[in-house]
């Protein structure tokens, strides 16, 4: 099968989007200058996206600030029902903030569809949490409990992989704990996020929620913001070093989920066609663009030359094309930058390994590149020793276990990993000396709402999701109390 008949391209001609505002104090407001939105199939402006000012972002945060200690005195089980309307509001324009979504972002419908209501299904979730106080200690000396008080305004910074999804990461914790938040989306996808802040508008009190979106200027500026108490990051380790170093001048806690070059280690027992299908779902997803997708492959020697033509043949199989399409299994890389970035890991590849036939940039507008499996890379190449964030997988041979263990565990980086075997007291072992955050075993990007996910090393610090990650945005606060 040719490329060509692999690639979708769209022949429709894509609605247009209206335009979005920023939102401050309850109120759609314009932004003091529009700055325009690419569709990364076409590689063509399609939208334009408030970009608010300096002045709006101090507007914003001060907004939150009036906001939080009414917000704060709620009561938890209204707090819950807030959430829950907000969830009902997204099921009830779904397609429409799955195909802004689409646009914007580049994955195929489906996808992105997936995407929002999985969004509306954690912010569920997090409504089922509680936050309860703990009676640590009491007899007839001392009665002792542990509360969890709210800690004020939150600053939550997007990425643009999957946007709506890592807001559902932060918003539905902050709140549900009594803070208020000020949400800044990505610069290349606001427009999903903006759309979100405009269909929770009459839902949330005045300042409770603040969405603004603009130019690279925002995120440090919001970080470094003296009237935060928490900043949520998503994004690269580069720059959670840069928030991190932004948010010490509050002592704002933060927390960061970084970058990933996660390993998957398959050992020779495997049955090979239901790995392959799991491992190559789990590195293409979203085109390779996800934080915990499988980044390297470490295969046993015994298998690696048939694994390595199984899952090239699938990736030679796979549909590329306009997210809108139907049919569309992946599509584009999201921007020109990372487009180019992978550009350059291919040409490295081309250099020093064996890019297995299918793969590459595919020819026309837009930034597709298809899945690729390079095989053969050294140890110290880009490809291998960093992460690449898009559809390139390296498969790596081994011959010793543990080889593979100290090679997985090599670099800064440890958000996660799989181990792939029949034998499951060795796979514990080995998942057991893996240095990441998440470990799975025979499976990869298995998560929901109730998983607590952290990072290890330079990938990250706190924890996000679950009853763990709710405590992430509260004080701890100790009442300890005597009779008089």
């Amino acid at each position: 099968m040719s490329i060509s008949t692999q690639t979708s391209r769209s022949q429709g001609v894509i609605p247009p989007i209206g335009k979005t505002a920023l939102l401050i104090n309850g109120e759609q407001v314009h932004g003091r200058s529009y700055l325009p939105v690419i569709n990364p199939a076409t590689g063509e402006v399609f939208a334009e996206s408030p970009a608010a000012s300096l002045e709006q972002l101090n507007e914003a945060v001060a907004a939150a600030g009036r906001a939080f200690p009414s917000w704060a005195a709620t009561p938890f089980p209204t707090r819950q029902q807030v959430l829950r309307d907000i969830a009902d509001a997204i099921d009830a324009r779904a397609d429409e903030l799955a195909q802004i979504l689409t646009m914007e972002q580049g994955k195929p419908l489906p996808a992105a569809l997936g995407e929002v209501k999985g969004t509306a299904d954690y912010i569920r979730h997090c409504t089922t949490l509680t936050l309860d106080p703990e009676i640590f200690e009491s007899n007839e000396t001392r009665h002792v409990e542990i509360h969890r008080a709210p800690l004020g305004v939150v600053g939550a910074i997007l990425p643009w992989n999957v946007p709506l999804m890592l807001l559902a990461f932060k918003l539905p914790p902050a709140l549900l704990a009594g803070n208020t938040i000020v949400v800044k989306p990505a610069r290349n996808t606001p427009l999903t996020t903006l759309r979100f802040g405009e269909l929770i508008q009459d839902i949330v009190p005045p300042g409770v929620v603040n969405i603004i979106a603009g130019g690279s200027e925002l995120g440090p500026a919001l970080a470094s913001h003296p009237g935060l108490r928490k900043v949520t990051f998503t994004g690269s380790t580069g720059a959670g070093k840069k928030v991190m170093q932004a948010a010490a001048a509050n002592l704002a806690r933060v927390t960061l989920e970084l970058g990933g070059n996660d390993p998957a280690i398959v050992l020779p027992d495997v049955d090979l066609p239901t790995v392959i299908e799991r491992i190559f779902a789990s590195a293409f997803g979203n085109s390779g663009q996800v934080c915990r997708a499988v980044k390297r492959v470490y295969v046993h020697r015994d298998i690696y030359a048939e694994f390595c033509d199984r899952i090239a043949r699938r990736a030679r199989d796979a549909v590329v094309g306009n997210g809108l399409d139907d049919g569309v299994e992946f599509g584009p890389v999201q921007n020109k930058q990372q487009f180019e970035h992978l550009q350059v890991l291919l040409a490295e590849a081309e250099k020093l390994g064996t890019v297995l036939p299918g793969g590459g940039v595919v020819d026309g507008p837009g930034f597709f590149v298809r899945p690729t499996v390079v095989r053969d890379m050294p140890d110290d190449s880009q490809l291998v020793a960093d992460e690449q964030f898009g559809p390139i997988l390296p498969v790596l041979p081994f011959e010793d276990i543990e080889d593979a263990i100290s090679r997985a565990n090599s670099g800064p980086y440890g958000l996660a990993a799989s181990v792939w075997s029949n034998d499951m007291e060795t796979a514990y072992g080995i998942a057991g000396r893996i240095e990441a955050g998440t470990v799975w075993i025979n499976k990869h990007m298995d998560r929901s709402g109730h998983l607590p996910v952290a990072g290890a090393k330079q990938s990250g610090i706190g924890v996000e999701l679950g009853a763990v990650g709710l405590l992430e945005y509260t004080q701890y606060k100790m009442i300890n109390a005597s009779q008089p």
